[in-house]
C-alpha cells in the first residue's frame, strides 16, 4: 500500500504560501521561481544547465508518467534547484524507462513539491514577475523559511556560468574534419554539440574563462558561444573574450546566453525580463525570410530592443511573436549571428535547426 505523502510548503518572496506534498528528496531548497510551458521533455529540461539556480514549475498537469532513461539528458546531472508540479507521478508506462521520476530526483538530491495548484501559481508569477522562493518538506514554520529565503541571492548580477561550465577541455567529432569550432562553454547543452557533430564539425569545448589565445590555438574555422545560466552583465570576462573573437573575423554563432553576450560585446545592453520565456511552443518570426518557427526557449534575460535598432552594425533577424522581444541578431560588418532561443530543440520541434546548417555553410565559404 502506498504511503501517505508527507506535507511540503512553498513560500514565495512576496509572502504567498502554497501547500502540497513532498516528492523527491526530503529537504529544503531555494532559488528563482520560473515556469516551463512544455508538455513533454521534462528530463531534458531538468538537466539543462541554463536552469542552474532556478526552482521550476512545470505547467503540464502530469509530469513523470513516462519515467526517465539515461539518454534523455542535456548534461551529466539534474540542474534545477527544485521542482513544483500539480501531479508528479511515481508510476510510469514507457517500457524504455529505467526509473521513476521520484527515484531520479532522490538520486540527484532534488527537493520537489506536488499537489500544488500550478495554474494559480503560474498566473501569479506571470502577474508579479520572477522572484525567489523556498520549498521545504522538513520545515513548516513560515517565519523560519522566510529568514532562509531572505539569504537567497537574486539572479540579477549573478554569474552562474562559470560554475555550469566544463572544467576541462574536451573534443567531439571527426578529428580529420576540415571544419573546426572552438566552443566557449557557459553551460552548454549536449544536443547543441551533437547538432554540430552531426554536420561533420570537429569541436573543442573550453571552460568559460578561457582566453582568446587558447581558443585560437585550435586553429578553428569558427567560434561558438554557448547557452548558460545567470546574468550576462555579470560576465565582463566573457565580453572581453568575445570582442577578441570578433576581431578574428571568423564565423561566430551564439545561442541564448551566447546571444546576450554577443550583444554586450557590441555595446548593446541586456535586461532582466519580467518572468522570462521557457517552453517548447514559443512562436518566432524570421524577419529575413518572413517565415515563422515554433521554438524551444529558456531565458530570463533579454537584449535591449531599442539599442539594437539604433546600432549601425547590428540588424534584427528574429522577433518573438508573443511580445515582440529580440530573438536573433546578426552583425553587418562581421560574420557573426546569434539567436535567443534553442534551435537544437531537445525537447521541442526542429523548425530552427537550419541555423546549424547556416553556420556550417558560413564556415565552408571562408
Amino acid at each position: 500500500m502506498k504511503q501517505k505523502p508527507s506535507p511540503a510548503i512553498l513560500l514565495l518572496a512576496d509572502g504567498h504560501v502554497f501547500r502540497g506534498h513532498s516528492f523527491g528528496q526530503t529537504g529544503t531548497t531555494t532559488g528563482e521561481i520560473c515556469f516551463n510551458t512544455g508538455m513533454t521533455g521534462y528530463q531534458e529540461v531538468f538537466t539543462d544547465p541554463s536552469y542552474t539556480g532556478q526552482v521550476l514549475i512545470m505547467n503540464m498537469v502530469h509530469i513523470g508518467n513516462y519515467g526517465v532513461k539515461p539518454t534523455d539528458v542535456e548534461s551529466n546531472a539534474v540542474k534545477i534547484r527544485g521542482l513544483i508540479g500539480r501531479n508528479l507521478e511515481e508510476r510510469f508506462s514507457r517500457y524504455q524507462a529505467t526509473d521513476s521520476l521520484d527515484a531520479y530526483l532522490k538520486a540527484n538530491n532534488i527537493v520537489a513539491i506536488d499537489d500544488v495548484d500550478t495554474r494559480a501559481l503560474v498566473a501569479h508569477v506571470r502577474t508579479k514577475g520572477a522572484m525567489n522562493c523556498i520549498i521545504s518538506s522538513e520545515i513548516d514554520d513560515v517565519a523560519t523559511l522566510q529568514s532562509m529565503l531572505d539569504a537567497c541571492p537574486n539572479m540579477d548580477g549573478l554569474d552562474l556560468a562559470t560554475g555550469a561550465s566544463t572544467t576541462t577541455v574536451y573534443e567531439l567529432g571527426d578529428v580529420n574534419s576540415p571544419i573546426k569550432v572552438s566552443v566557449l562553454d557557459f553551460g552548454i547543452k549536449q544536443h547543441i554539440l551533437q547538432c554540430m557533430v552531426d554536420r561533420g564539425v570537429h569541436v573543442r569545448v573550453h571552460p568559460a574563462q578561457t582566453p582568446i589565445e587558447t581558443l585560437k590555438a585550435f586553429n578553428p574555422t569558427g567560434y561558438f558561444i554557448s547557452n548558460g545560466p545567470g546574468d550576462p552583465a555579470a560576465m565582463p570576462y566573457a565580453v572581453t573574450t568575445i570582442k577578441a573573437v570578433l576581431a578574428e573575423n571568423k564565423p561566430t554563432f551564439g545561442i541564448c546566453l551566447g546571444h546576450q553576450l554577443l550583444a554586450l560585446a557590441n555595446d548593446i545592453p541586456t535586461f532582466k525580463m519580467h518572468h522570462g520565456h521557457r517552453g517548447l511552443n514559443h512562436p518566432v518570426k524570421n524577419v529575413i525570410t518572413g517565415k515563422s518557427e515554433i521554438t524551444t526557449q529558456n531565458h530570463g534575460f533579454g537584449v535591449d530592443p531599442e539599442a539594437v535598432k539604433q546600432h549601425p552594425n547590428v540588424e534584427i533577424t528574429h522577433v518573438n511573436l508573443n511580445d515582440g522581444s529580440i530573438e536573433g541578431i546578426r552583425l553587418k560588418n562581421k560574420p557573426a549571428f546569434s539567436v535567443q532561443y534553442h534551435p537544437e530543440s531537445t525537447p521541442g520541434p526542429h523548425d530552427s535547426r537550419y541555423l546549424f546548417d547556416d553556420f556550417v555553410a558560413m564556415m565552408q565559404s571562408v
